[in-house]
């Protein structure tokens, strides 16, 4: 929509006489399927007084019509999902901020080890940021719960991939006969401590009473 073009009024009068003219009812008839006084119809068509959006919505449906959104090439434009994520308390949060993963802004809680992480969290617009600039890119929703988003069960997860790529780098190792020197009935008896440690990114980090220390050379 050019920036000097006035956005289009709601007529909501001529809209309700609309709607009842493909429905084919008179003010009585159309009030009575509403719910309300004939005189209050009387009065929307009249431009004295508004209607409720859910009543209108009713009224529309008496005439295979319904209520929505365009935007400015006319698309429909959906309402935000009810499935979106929620905070501890089950409240949705605000619709202009955005949603995330906690652990995309750990650093919130890592100083206030006795406050529990929550799941999702949210970054505030900043006063000197554009409104307009910002909507360009951001999701048109807010998240949406998956299984494992959990901080605890992200945790996990990142470990058992650690495990997996340290075993396999072990594997790796073996083929290529680094393991050569050991005995044959060798065995990798690596504590649980020392996956609990190594994240896999760098060099392998072992417990300090670890007995085995298989991939130190």
């Amino acid at each position: 929509m050019p920036e000097d073009a006035a956005p289009a009024q709601f007529d909501l009068c001529g809209l309700l006489r609309r709607i009842r003219r493909r429905a084919d009812l008179s003010q009585r008839e159309m009030a009575e399927r509403l719910g309300v006084s004939k005189s209050t119809v009387a009065a929307v068509e009249s431009g004295a007084r508004g209607m409720d959006a859910t009543v209108l919505a009713t009224a529309a449906a008496l005439a295979g019509l319904h209520l929505g959104l365009l935007d400015d090439a006319g698309r429909p434009v959906a309402g935000m999902s009810a499935a979106a994520v929620r905070d501890r308390a089950g409240r949705r949060f605000p619709a202009h901020l955005d949603t995330m993963l906690s652990e995309k802004r750990v650093w919130r809680w890592e100083h206030r080890p006795r406050l529990r992480q929550p799941t999702y969290t949210f970054d505030r617009r900043r006063p000197w940021e554009d409104a307009a600039d910002r909507a360009r890119d951001r999701p048109d929703d807010h998240l949406l719960p998956q299984p494992g988003d959990a901080p605890e069960e992200r945790a996990a997860a990142r470990r058992a991939a650690a495990a997996r790529r340290r075993q396999e780098e072990r594997q790796r190792l073996f083929e290529a006969g680094a393991f050569r020197h050991l005995d044959e009935g060798w065995t990798c008896t690596c504590p649980p401590e020392c996956d609990d440690l190594d994240d896999g990114n760098g060099r392998p980090v072992h417990a300090e009473d670890c007995p085995c220390r298989c991939d130190v050379g």
